[in-house]
């Protein structure tokens, strides 16, 4: 393509009428005109590329192809509207590329609409950002197709092959409101992370449904398991309901751990104030303990103490302590990461800071294309492996080493 000559016009003269910066990059500001002039150029070049010749050079009269004047049209950029005159050839045959056919928002526009968005403002908040910042009436409906380009890659992402062996998943959801018939429902969002075997961060998927359940969670372990992941090592969960029978008929040989925080916080809603500090001094030896001889043996003073006060909250410790003890297992390195939830409740949080302006949302795609991308935002930081991973991977490979991939066993 030749090279792109603006027209001549006295920018210098036109510069020195900018008093604010609202003069130059504001409505009708000088960005705005210089914008329109470049890419007036470019069609124009793309054209002459397009007929081999120079406007009105005639060096082949058998090519009876030629230009046929200009259609106008309006394309919202980030410097306002501009008015553009699209250059046609006689046969119809020119597909202008800078500014495709169809197309009335440029590229640029789109990616800070869509970042808008993945911040968590709702289409009317976007609409006035861009009337204020940038003079354009960008209609809800535009937002929602401009928006609506993530959907293909929300799709594509959620649908990834996984990597075969995941040696820690943790599982939660998140309850968001949504119009449904003109009734506000609750949907929950089901919520895996994982660390892979290089230590790193990753969600395997979030997926939408009615409430939480035994069936939901089946399907989600069903999915993993046909996105490529044969087996999980350790999951780590919040006494979810349903969960760990619908993993353990998917990965029979996962080992379960109920999160150790969220139990104690559990407990503690049933504590009188006034023996919260001296009951949490003994349960403190339980979770605590060296190992789970020990620590069932605590368990078992704390009965004896508190057990007719707080029936309920001993009783709970002893139902569930399958799971509850299962990090007693396992080295200092592994039972850090794997006793509490709270790197997933930390992704939940960022998740809960970019949603929490829609207190209700359409449809079932406008929190999936919400989660996405607040998703995308939030992963884009997680670049270095756990603390301490080799140490950790080295005693993973110890305890499970023939579940381990070859590749990663030292």
């Amino acid at each position: 393509m030749k090279d792109i000559i603006v027209p001549d016009v006295d920018y210098q003269t036109e510069v020195k009428k900018c008093k604010t910066m609202e003069d130059v990059v504001g409505k009708n500001g000088l960005m705005q005109k210089l914008f329109k002039d470049v890419i007036q150029q470019l069609l124009d070049a793309e054209m002459e590329e397009h007929l081999g010749r120079n406007k009105y050079e005639r060096k082949d009269m058998c090519d009876k192809n030629y230009r046929n004047g200009y259609s106008s049209k309006n394309v919202s950029s980030s410097f306002g509207e501009v008015n553009l005159d699209i250059p046609r050839d006689r046969n119809a045959e020119f597909e202008p590329k800078v500014v495709k056919k169809y197309e009335t928002v440029c590229n640029e526009l789109d990616k800070k609409i869509i970042g808008l968005y993945a911040c968590g403002m709702s289409v009317r908040d976007i609409q006035s950002e861009m009337e204020e910042l940038y003079g354009i009436d960008v209609s809800p409906s535009m937002i929602s197709k401009i928006t609506d380009k993530v959907v293909e890659a929300a799709a594509e992402w959620q649908s990834r092959t996984l990597e075969s062996v995941y040696p820690i998943v943790y599982m939660d959801a998140m309850h968001f409101k949504l119009r449904d018939d003109n009734k506000i429902v609750s949907k929950a969002a089901y919520i895996c992370m994982a660390l892979d075997m290089t230590g790193k961060k990753d969600i395997l998927g979030i997926w939408i449904g009615e409430a939480e359940g035994a069936k939901f969670w089946l399907s989600v372990c069903n999915d993993l398991k046909n996105r490529g992941l044969e087996d999980i090592l350790i999951a780590c969960m919040d006494g979810l309901k349903g969960l760990p029978e619908a993993i353990k008929t998917v990965y029979p040989d996962v080992s379960i751990q109920t999160c150790i925080v969220h139990q104690i916080r559990n407990s503690f809603k049933y504590i009188a104030s006034k023996d919260q500090k001296e009951f949490m001094k003994d349960l403190k030896s339980v979770y605590k303990a060296f190992n789970e001889e020990t620590a069932l043996l605590n368990l078992d003073s704390l009965k004896e103490k508190w057990y007719q006060k707080y029936s309920v909250v001993i009783d709970s410790w002893y139902n569930n302590w399958s799971n509850l003890s299962t990090f007693f297992a396992y080295p200092e390195d592994i039972r850090r990461i794997i006793y509490t939830t709270n790197a997933l409740e930390g992704f939940n949080r960022q998740l809960r800071k970019y949603t929490k302006v829609r207190t209700v949302f359409p449809t079932d795609e406008s929190l999936r294309k919400s989660l996405y991308l607040s998703t995308m935002k939030i992963i884009e930081k997680w670049n270095s492996p756990n603390q301490n991973w080799s140490a950790t991977l080295g005693q993973l490979t110890i305890m499970f080493g023939d579940r381990i991939p070859k590749n990663y066993i030292i």
